[in-house]
């Protein structure tokens, strides 16, 4: 009786240790010790189709222990994107595309309290390319837009983030556009994959 509970008592050790030792490890060792969240409103410089376009948007969400932020974020072109009469559905009008992308944005802030320090971003998400009647975009003419196309996009990028304010930082950049699976006539993944250059503006509870 005696060696069994000798036997039973090594047993519960090992399996004491065993527990021990496949605790489970997270990201926040010492759990969420800060918690706030920040919008951005952002600019990026960039070329599609070997043309220069101006990409504006906004993105912004949780900011977690000063360090990492999970959000959402969403741009679009804002210049004219003119379509080759080769690629245009519509040769007799003046064509142009629309590019935009929205889905997943983190951002990983390092030593958040310095004054000047590095952020290192990645997007991921939905891109979509289509032609439209720029002439007519104003007057309310939705049945212009055609060549609607859709795919996968991937962005990283980083950082030099300047603390303006407390709550307001001045973050140039620069990121990588990839894109998966376009298909768009004159719109191709080789036409939309590009280096931008970014400034963005972020205000909020740093």
């Amino acid at each position: 009786m005696k060696r069994t509970l000798q036997a039973l008592l090594f047993c519960m050790l090992l399996a004491n240790a065993a527990v021990a030792q496949d605790k489970i490890r997270t990201v926040f060792k010492k759990g969420i010790m800060s918690s706030g969240g920040y919008g951005a409103v952002t600019n990026k410089f960039t070329r599609l189709r070997g043309e220069h376009s101006n990409l504006s948007g906004i993105y912004g969400g949780w900011f977690i222990n000063h360090r990492l932020m999970i959000g959402l974020a969403g741009v679009a072109s804002t210049n004219n994107l003119p379509v080759p009469i080769q690629y245009s559905t519509d040769p007799s009008r003046n064509r142009s595309y629309e590019y935009g992308q929205f889905g997943l944005m983190t951002e990983y802030v390092v030593a958040s309290h310095k004054p000047v320090h590095l952020v290192f971003q990645l997007f991921g998400g939905a891109g979509f390319t289509l032609q439209y009647d720029r002439n007519n975009w104003d007057r309310g003419h939705g049945n212009t837009i055609n060549d609607e196309n859709w795919f996968v996009v991937a962005e990283p990028g980083v950082q030099v983030e300047m603390n303006l304010f407390k709550w307001m930082r001045f973050s140039p950049g620069v990121s990588y556009r990839a894109s998966f699976g376009s298909d768009a006539e004159g719109m191709k993944d080789k036409d939309i994959r590009g280096i931008s250059y970014n400034a963005t503006l972020k205000f909020g509870k740093f």
